[in-house]
């Protein structure tokens, strides 16, 4: 079992920036690409960015140019640094880490508040 760890979230203003961790302990090995994704109420979940072991990323278009995922693979610690804030940035972020095990599996962390005022 892996376990995430998220920290850095809170109240910013718009414009503003904030910088998301999460650690990642326990059975880590075979994670390979971690995330973060983002819930509103009464929507679905979405996925923000997400990064490789080898530190390939992907972003969401919403999130292109303000938002930079990175990782520290010694460390087991995966960053966002979140730029240019909007107001509709709002939302819980959690971190996701998937293991390349079979079959899959995937972890999720407790969500951190991020509230971006206008």
């Amino acid at each position: 079992q892996a376990r995430l760890v998220e920290s850095g979230g809170g109240l910013v203003q718009a414009g503003g920036s904030l910088r998301l961790s999460c650690a990642a302990s326990g059975s880590i090995l075979s994670i390979n690409t971690m995330a973060w994704y983002r819930q509103t109420p009464g929507k679905q979940r979405e996925l923000v960015a997400s990064i490789t072991r080898g530190g390939s990323t992907n972003y969401a278009d919403f999130v292109k140019g303000r938002f930079t995922i990175s990782r520290d693979n010694g460390k087991n610690i995966v960053y966002m640094e979140m730029n240019s804030l909007k107001p509709e940035d709002t939302a819980v972020y959690y971190c996701n880490a998937v293991a390349e095990t079979q079959p899959k599996r995937i972890y999720w962390g407790q969500g951190t508040q991020v509230t971006v005022s206008s």
